[in-house]
């Protein structure tokens, strides 16, 4: 057993920790659902088709913003979100790279 266990999670782990928690949630994975390929959503209609209260649902928007599994851009007063792929496939292969590593 590693000892490191107690120590802080290595630096190139903080992305990818960040990722697995945003869609560790059952409520922010609906979310990311929401999106068709190549589609925009505004908060609002996100909001909107969340069965959540508008503050929970902004929390959860905010989390997976945070991690970069969302980008997003304010076009006039509306703020359109996407779906960042790139950020969950480094994430997925960064696990992979390290489980390769450790355990092969």
């Amino acid at each position: 057993m590693y000892a490191r266990y107690q120590r802080a999670l290595p630096k190139k782990w903080h992305g990818l920790a960040a990722v697995f928690t945003a869609l560790g949630d059952e409520h922010r994975q609906r979310i990311l659902l929401m999106f068709r390929r190549s589609e925009e959503l505004t908060i609002k209609q996100i909001v909107d088709a969340c069965p959540l209260s508008r503050t929970a649902a902004a929390h959860h928007i905010g989390v997976l913003r945070d991690a970069g599994v969302l980008r997003a851009e304010k076009r006039g007063k509306a703020v359109y979100l996407r779906p960042d792929p790139a950020t969950v496939t480094a994430a997925l292969n960064g696990l992979r790279d390290y489980i390769r590593e450790e355990f092969e």
